[in-house]
C-alpha cells in the first residue's frame, strides 16, 4: 500500500509545491474526490482552472447554493447570433466543489486559465467516475493517457496549457502546498509543459463583461451534470451532516421510491381498488434491467434515458412519466422563487435564453458526457383545458373500441376460460393406487398419506417386531374431460362498485365472431378525453359472452330489477343469458350469498377464481380502455393512447 501511495505521488506530483488533481466535469463521485484531497492534506492555495475575470461573479454564485445558476461569458456573434459560454454553478461539478471546500476551509484560490475570446470545447471520452469507488484516482488517470489526443501545435489548447504552467510556477514563489484542478484532457500536457518551462502566449482580450443568472427549474438537466434529484439528495446530505460516498447508486433507488410514491398518488380513484403492483420484485428486476442497458452503452451508472425506458417497459407509460418528472425535480430552485430573482435563463442543448428573450448559442464550460437526444414515446396526460374541448366535440351518435385494446382482453378471457375448465375437470379427478399406468400424474398429497401402511417383514435375527422395507405405495390420480362450456366470464374489478363513480352502463356487441357480447360498467370515459374523439374509461365490472350473440340491454332488463347492486345485476344478466350451467365469476373477494343465491333462481352454478390470481399490472392494464368516436379515428389512435 506505501508502495502504492509513492507512486500515486510520483505520478500525480509536479514539483514539491504542486499536486495536480485530473477532474472529470459533470460527476459527483468526482466531485467526491476533490472534497476528500481538499479535506484530508493541508493546502494554502488552490488552482482552479478557469479565467481570472469570471472570479468575483463565480464566488458569490458558489455562495448562493443549493440555488443553482450560470456565470455566462459573452463571445462576438457568428452567423448573426450571440455566442458566448457559461459556467455551470453545480455542487457536483468537482471544480465548484473545490471552490466551494476551498472558501469554506479559507484556503486561497488562484483561478488559472488563460483568457480566450471564443472558448473551444474539448469532448473526451472517458470511463464512468463511479470506478474511482475501487480504483485510486491516480490509477484512473493514468490508465487513459495512451487514449488521450495530444493537443494540436497551435491551437487553443496547447496556448491554455502554456499558461496554467507558467501560472503554475509563479503560484509557486508565494505558497507551499499548491492542489491544482486541471481537466482529464490536459493534465498529461500540463505535467509536460510544467517541467519544459514551456513558452506561453498572452491572455487574448474578452467581448464584455461576464453576468450571472439564475436557472429556470425546468431546464436543469440540461445543466446539471447528475440529475437534478441526484443533486438534491447531494445537497441534503451535505445539510443532514450524513455521508453521500455511494449516493450515485443509492440515489437511483431513492429515485424510484420517490417516484413510485408520486405515481401512486395521481392514480385514479377506481385505479385505487387495485393493489399496488410495482412491488419491491417488481423494481428489483428494473435495477437489473437498468444496469444491463447501462453495461451495454458502456457505463457503470445509467442515464436518464435508460431509467425511463426501462420503467416504460417494465412498468408503463404513467410510471415511466412519474419517473421522468421525479428526476427532473430540484425543490432548492421553484419557478417562483426563480422570477423573483430578477436575471433567469433557460437551457437547452447548446443553446440559452435570457429573461429579455434573446436566444444565444452557449457553450458549456464545464461539460461532462455528451448531451444527445433520443426518441422515446411517452404519452403524457393531456391538460384539462384541451381535454375538456375534446369532450365538447364529441358526437353522441357515434362509438366504438380500439381494436388492440380488445384483442387483449378477448385473449385474456379465453385464458380464464381455459383455466375454469380446469378447475371442473379437478373437481371430478379419481385418485387410485398405482398399478401399470401413471394416469394423469403421481398424486403426491394421497401418496404421502398413505406412507404409513407400506410394507412389512419380520426384523433382524428373528426379531418379532415388524421392519419397514422402504417401499411405499404410489398413487396417481385421472382427470376426466371437463362436461359442459363456459360461455359467461364476469369479472368484477372493484367490490363494492360506487354507481356514483362507475355511472356509465352500456353492452357492446361483437363486430366480428372473435368479439364477445359486452356488458359492463365503467367510469364516464367523456370527463377524461386523452385526444380527439378519444376517451379514456376503467371498467368496475364487466361480463363477456362467448360465442357472440345479441341480447337485450342488461341494464333495461326488467327481468333484472329485483337486483339492487351493479355486480347483482351483472352476475344476474350473465346467468339469465349463459346457455351453460356455469358462470365464472373473477373478483378479489370470496362470492357473496346473494350472488350464488342469484345463480340458482337461474338454475346456474358460480365458478369462482381470485382475481389476485393474476398479476396487479395486468388487471390494471386490461381494465383501462378507450372509446373512439368512429371508426375513422382508429387511423391516429395510437398516437395519445398509452400502454
Amino acid at each position: 500500500m506505501a508502495h502504492l501511495t509513492k507512486t500515486a505521488e510520483t505520478v500525480l506530483r509536479l514539483s514539491s509545491r504542486v499536486e495536480v488533481l485530473p477532474i472529470l466535469h459533470g460527476s459527483g463521485d468526482m466531485a467526491q474526490e476533490v472534497r476528500e484531497t481538499l479535506i484530508g492534506r493541508p493546502y494554502d492555495c488552490l488552482a482552479v482552472p478557469l479565467p481570472p475575470s469570471i472570479e468575483p461573479m463565480l464566488e458569490a454564485a458558489v455562495e448562493d447554493l443549493p440555488r443553482i445558476s450560470l456565470v455566462a461569458m459573452p463571445e462576438p456573434d457568428r452567423d448573426g447570433m450571440p455566442r458566448c459560454s457559461f459556467i455551470p454553478v453545480d455542487p457536483c461539478q468537482a471544480v465548484i466543489m473545490g471552490v466551494r471546500v476551498a472558501m469554506g476551509e479559507g484556503i486561497p484560490r488562484a483561478y488559472i486559465d488563460r483568457e480566450v475570446t471564443v472558448f473551444e470545447p474539448l469532448p473526451v471520452a472517458a470511463p464512468d467516475p463511479y470506478a474511482l469507488k475501487r480504483v485510486s484516482l491516480a490509477a484512473f488517470a493514468a490508465s487513459l493517457v495512451p487514449s488521450l489526443p495530444a493537443p494540436s501545435q497551435p491551437g487553443q489548447q496547447w496556448d491554455r496549457i502554456a499558461w496554467m504552467a507558467f501560472r503554475l510556477h509563479e503560484l509557486e514563489l508565494d505558497f507551499e502546498s499548491i492542489l491544482c484542478l486541471c481537466p482529464l484532457a490536459d493534465w498529461a500536457w500540463l505535467r509536460d509543459a510544467y517541467r519544459e518551462r514551456r513558452a506561453y502566449a498572452e491572455p487574448e482580450p474578452v467581448s464584455g463583461r461576464p453576468s450571472v443568472s439564475t436557472v429556470t427549474p425546468a431546464t436543469l438537466y440540461f445543466v446539471l451534470g447528475e440529475l437534478p434529484f441526484i443533486t438534491e439528495l447531494y445537497e441534503r446530505r451535505r445539510a443532514e451532516v450524513r455521508s453521500d460516498r455511494h449516493l450515485s447508486v443509492d440515489g437511483i433507488k431513492e429515485l424510484l421510491l420517490e417516484a413510485r410514491a408520486r405515481w401512486m398518488a395521481d392514480r385514479s380513484p377506481e385505479a385505487s381498488s387495485v393493489d399496488n403492483w410495482v412491488t419491491p420484485q417488481l423494481l428489483q428486476l428494473y435495477l437489473q434491467y437498468v444496469r444491463n442497458l447501462a453495461l451495454l452503452e458502456h457505463r457503470l451508472t445509467p442515464d436518464l434515458y435508460s431509467l425511463v425506458l426501462a420503467a416504460k417497459q417494465m412498468a408503463g407509460d404513467d410510471f415511466a412519466i412519474a419517473l421522468l418528472e421525479t428526476a427532473r425535480s430540484y425543490a432548492f430552485q421553484q419557478e417562483g422563487e426563480v422570477e423573483g430573482q430578477g436575471s433567469a435563463a433557460s437551457a437547452g442543448i447548446g443553446k440559452l435564453e435570457f429573461q429579455d428573450g434573446v436566444v444565444a448559442q452557449g457553450t458549456n464550460r464545464l461539460q461532462g458526457p455528451p448531451l444527445i437526444w433520443r426518441p422515446l414515446s411517452l404519452h403524457p396526460k393531456p391538460p384539462r383545458i384541451k381535454s375538456r374541448r375534446w369532450a365538447r366535440q364529441w358526437n353522441p351518435f357515434r362509438q366504438c373500441s380500439w381494436p388492440p385494446e380488445d384483442n387483449r382482453i378477448e385473449s385474456f378471457t379465453r385464458h380464464v376460460r381455459e383455466q375454469a375448465r380446469a378447475i371442473l375437470g379437478a373437481d371430478l379427478a379419481r385418485v387410485e393406487k398405482f398399478t401399470t399406468s401413471i394416469k394423469d400424474g403421481v398424486d403426491l398429497r394421497e401418496s404421502l398419506r398413505h406412507w404409513h401402511t407400506g410394507d412389512r417383514h419380520t426384523g433382524p435375527r428373528g426379531q418379532d417386531q415388524p421392519a419397514r422395507t422402504g417401499r411405499m405405495d404410489i398413487y396417481v390420480k385421472e382427470i376426466p374431460p371437463a362436461r359442459g362450456n363456459v360461455e359467461a366470464v364476469v369479472f368484477l374489478f372493484d367490490t363494492p362498485a360506487d354507481p356514483g363513480v362507475y355511472s356509465w352502463q352500456a353492452t357492446w356487441y361483437a363486430e366480428h365472431a372473435e368479439e364477445s357480447t359486452l356488458c359492463f360498467y365503467a367510469t364516464p370515459f367523456r370527463e377524461q378525453m386523452v385526444g380527439p374523439g378519444i376517451g379514456q374509461s376503467s371498467y368496475g365490472g364487466a361480463f363477456f359472452l362467448f360465442p357472440p350473440r345479441p341480447i337485450p340491454n342488461i341494464w333495461e332488463d326488467s327481468r333484472l330489477n329485483f337486483v339492487r347492486t351493479l355486480e347483482e345485476r351483472l352476475i344476474a344478466g350473465a346467468a339469465l343469458h349463459s346457455q351453460e350451467p356455469h358462470v365464472v365469476v373473477v373478483s378479489p373477494i370470496p362470492p357473496r350469498a346473494s350472488w350464488r343465491r342469484i345463480a340458482r333462481e337461474f338454475q346456474r352454478n358460480l365458478v369462482p377464481i381470485p382475481l389476485s390470481r393474476f398479476s396487479g399490472q395486468t388487471v390494471d392494464r386490461l381494465r383501462r380502455f378507450h372509446v373512439l368516436n368512429g371508426h375513422e379515428i382508429r387511423s391516429y389512435a395510437a398516437r395519445f393512447i398509452r400502454e
